[in-house]
């Protein structure tokens, strides 16, 4: 069902409203009652997911056979396919533990919202400064081994048309470099819920979220990182119900570029 002009208004504000409030709440903890505590973060953000998804009436179904658990002191990696600025709310209800997500650092500028995702753990990508990239990089492997999940969009930014794109070689160097544990992803059917290259917002869609079999970045070895890639995008083709693959660019310069897409 497509949203009305006036359902479609009330999605909107609600998530303005929505990502407003999570980033004042974090400064607010941080600055002014100075308790800003990481479990804080986590419920706060699954309270902004659980909004957006829920004012859009989404109908979504997690599926995991492998029963994840995020252990203490593991340095972890989600990877999924991105076909919808919704799949990042249905990843937070998905994924258990302390997800945050890499992300451009354009957004940090954004008054508000980016002193939000500072505070809040999230981390950015300098792609215009090769070495700040690289400290940014060094940052995000300290903030897995300190508990954060960290999610990655391989393909580098949404789909154009739905469909499974080329996978960037970055987020897999990191994996390798830091030893994280990768949990494909695959989400069905949130393009449904607003199509590609569009503003139309439909409801009552269903989605389905199927969480793979980890895998261990550590079996392989730099120069082995196109078989790495190669097994996560066919662990997440499975999953999100599409096959082939496609391999980026080598290069340390092109890794941190691609890493945001």
């Amino acid at each position: 069902m497509k949203a009305p002009l006036l359902r479609k208004l009330r999605i909107m504000a609600v998530s303005v409203y929505g990502t407003l409030y999570i980033s004042i709440a974090a400064l607010y903890r941080v600055n002014i009652r100075r308790n800003y505590l990481r479990s804080y973060g986590d419920k706060i953000f699954r309270w902004w997911a659980e909004t957006l998804c829920g004012v859009a009436r989404i109908n979504y179904k997690i599926n995991d056979p492998h029963e994840l658990t995020i252990e203490p002191g593991k340095r972890y990696i989600v990877m999924c396919n991105h076909r919808s600025l919704y799949d990042i709310p249905l990843s937070v209800l998905s994924i258990p533990g302390s997800l945050r997500f890499l992300t451009k650092k354009e957004l940090f500028r954004v008054p508000i919202w980016g002193q939000g995702l500072k505070v809040g753990e999230f981390v950015s990508i300098d792609r215009s400064n090769l070495e700040q990239a690289i400290k940014d990089l060094a940052r995000a492997r300290a903030m897995m081994e300190s508990g954060i999940v960290l999610w990655i969009a391989p393909e580098g930014t949404r789909s154009p048309d739905g469909k499974l794109g080329k996978f960037k070689k970055g987020g897999f160097v990191m994996a390798i470099e830091s030893g994280a544990t990768i949990i494909p992803v695959g989400i069905r059917g949130s393009e449904n819920v607003l199509p590609p290259k569009t503003f139309d917002l439909y409801l009552d869609q269903d989605v389905e979220i199927d969480i793979g079999a980890p895998i261990e970045a550590s079996r392989y070895s730099m120069e082995e990182r196109n078989e790495l890639v190669e097994e996560v995008r066919g662990s997440i083709a499975g999953l999100c119900g599409e096959a082939g693959h496609e391999i980026g660019d080598d290069g340390e310069e092109a890794m941190v570029r691609e890493i945001t897409g």
